[in-house]
């Protein structure tokens, strides 16, 4: 089988579905409360998915500019991860009851869908890893890899 952006595209779709469905597991059931940046990145995957699902349906140069939207939204997440784990390792610094809180809350996506964008929790709490990493390592991991996929989705040369 021959790797197509649409099926780049299509797998990091679903990949960011599954981990939204993680992440609601992770709340509903082992009652972890997502702070701020966890909705932040809960944020930046659903926009990843809806751009791939968008662009694999469009044509070939068409799907090349949405996977060069959906690498900024990569990015994003990225960079959304890594503030995450600075604030881990520094428990010190809070993102908890803050403006950021109170603005992610009043997002009308938060308040029609508050199972899945209300943050509730604080950043510095510490959970029991997943397979000996954090849940903002794994975002890290997943939007690393997705940069890298989205890169050569919108970048490789054309045969």
């Amino acid at each position: 089988m021959m790797i197509t952006s649409k099926n780049v595209l299509l797998a990091i779709a679903y990949i960011c579905l599954t981990l939204l469905g993680v992440a609601l597991y992770l709340q509903h059931g082992l009652d972890q409360k997502p702070c701020p940046l966890c909705v932040m990145q809960r944020y930046a995957f659903a926009a990843i998915a809806l751009i791939c699902l968008v662009s694999a349906a469009l044509p070939r140069a068409a799907a090349r500019a949405g996977a060069s939207l959906g690498l900024i939204a990569a990015h994003i997440g990225t960079g959304i991860a890594g503030w995450h784990l600075w604030v881990k390792a520094h428990p010190e610094i809070s993102c908890g009851i803050d403006p950021l809180e109170t603005a992610l809350n009043k997002i009308p996506s938060a308040e029609l869908l508050p199972f899945l964008f209300k943050a509730n929790g604080f950043c510095s709490t510490e959970y029991a890893p997943i397979l000996g990493l954090s849940t903002p390592m794994w975002a890290l991991l997943w939007f690393t890899i997705f940069t890298i996929a989205l890169w050569w989705t919108a970048y490789k040369p054309e045969r």
